[in-house]
């Protein structure tokens, strides 16, 4: 478990495939910048355990089965608002229009995916475990790599996501057209 600045990083980082397989640049940048605020997607039940009693944290909504369900309900509702606002804009190419609702989805997942992962890396000293493959695999799993409010870390894994992502984006730019010597 990391703390919220490490979660939105780890998200930066398992976005960061995006470059190498969405053609155009814009919609790289719109699906990475769009994609890695899900990071703190699970966390969702700290929110639903003060109003309902049965939920507790590193419970059910750090599952991949709940990341799921949670991308197939909020990624078709996010694609269709980034197809409304920023359809044939310079920030959302018309082929991912087409295909907004998908992108969607695996934007969220990845956030999500990503989110439960960074929790696997610390032991739960000070929180509960998580059962991130339930109910297929209904054990408790931790890494003991990392602590929760080490700072080195979270910054480590911010800025190493952002560092990543420009890297990336940088990589994607088209070069400029070369000047010829007539």
């Amino acid at each position: 478990m990391v703390d919220v600045l490490g979660h939105l990083g780890m998200a930066l980082i398992w976005l960061a495939p995006a470059w190498l397989v969405i053609d155009a640049r814009k919609t790289a940048a719109t699906f990475v910048g769009v994609g890695f605020w899900f990071g703190m997607l699970p966390d969702v039940d700290l929110v639903l355990s003060n109003t309902i009693g049965t939920v507790k944290h590193h419970g059910i909504f750090h599952t991949v089965l709940a990341v799921g369900i949670m991308a197939a309900v909020v990624g078709p509702i996010v694609g269709y608002v980034l197809k409304r606002v920023l359809g044939g804009s310079t920030w959302f190419s018309d082929a991912a229009a087409d295909d907004a609702l998908s992108l969607g989805v695996v934007m969220v997942f990845v956030a999500g995916v990503a989110h439960v992962f960074a929790d696997i890396l610390s032991a739960p000293d000070i929180s509960e475990g998580i059962e991130p493959f339930w109910p297929v695999y209904a054990q408790t799993l931790g890494i003991d790599l990392v602590w929760y409010n080490n700072p080195w870390v979270n910054w480590g894994l911010f800025l190493g996501g952002v560092a990543l992502n420009v890297a990336l984006y940088v990589r994607a730019t088209p070069e400029p057209p070369r000047r010829t010597r007539a």
